[in-house]
């Protein structure tokens, strides 16, 4: 009961442009049993209803590095008792190991929602260099190593929210998404990949060249498109085999 008035009530806000509007777009896309990753998982926007979709059948792996947004996030979980969701402190990127993470700060208060990493990041771009920022540093995982050792045996959507690091998580996914083809969620905004000195059409570019098709949610549905749009920043790639 408690997992379906959680995402109802964010379908609903997203209606309203509260939360991301994309969330009205997941049933389109996730069926009861498939197995999910939402990355970069803040508070859970996305994950409860992902695991209101997939259902007992299915599972939701959910994954933040931030401490603040993880206790929230996991005492939230813990109040309904359909254990398909597991969630995890760390960041996804190309290979297991540490990594630095920036939190901008704002007037004393933490901006959790821009937090990204700064391992890869040249001196004297981006926000750590705008501003104050608080650093902390975090365990990260791959998407293949994480599938291996959790003993995962297929992986049908994944969500990546993290700042312009998606062409990293990507490429510790490799077999993933050759084996899986997932459809892909994902935030592409060139002034977060210009911190990594990733060109985003050239990165969406790759993407079409695996069997990608590339969408973007408005008016209630799904659109496709060949280019990034003008005030879009979420896009969906669904492979072709699916």
């Amino acid at each position: 009961m408690f997992l379906k008035a959680v995402s109802y009530g964010l379908r609903r806000s997203a209606g309203l442009r509260l939360v991301e509007p994309e969330i009205r777009g997941l049933k389109r896309v996730v069926d009861p049993g498939d197995v999910c990753f939402d990355i970069g998982a803040a508070y859970g926007m996305y994950s409860f209803p992902l695991a209101e979709l997939v259902g007992k059948r299915g599972a939701v792996y959910s994954f933040e590095p931030q401490r603040k947004p993880h206790w929230i996030f996991s005492k939230l979980a813990g109040v309904f008792p359909n254990r398909n969701m597991s969630i995890t402190r760390g960041a996804m990127s190309e290979s297991p190991g540490r990594r630095t993470v920036a939190v901008p700060v704002r007037f004393g208060f933490p901006i959790h929602g821009h937090a990204h990493v700064v391992d890869s990041e040249p001196p004297g771009s981006g926000s750590a260099a705008a501003g104050r920022v608080r650093t902390v540093g975090v365990d990260t995982f791959s998407v293949d190593e994480t599938r291996e050792r959790m003993g995962i045996r297929r992986v049908d959507f994944m969500k990546i929210d993290v700042e312009g690091y998606e062409p990293s998580v990507l490429a510790g996914a490799e077999e993933t998404l050759n084996r899986f083809t997932p459809s892909l969620l994902m935030e592409i905004e060139k002034r977060h990949l210009d911190r990594y000195g990733v060109d985003p059409e050239k990165f969406v570019r790759r993407l079409l060249e695996r069997g990608y098709g590339m969408y973007f949610w408005r008016g209630g549905s799904w659109r496709e498109t060949a280019f990034m749009v003008d005030g879009v920043r979420n896009y969906l790639f669904v492979h072709g085999r699916r």
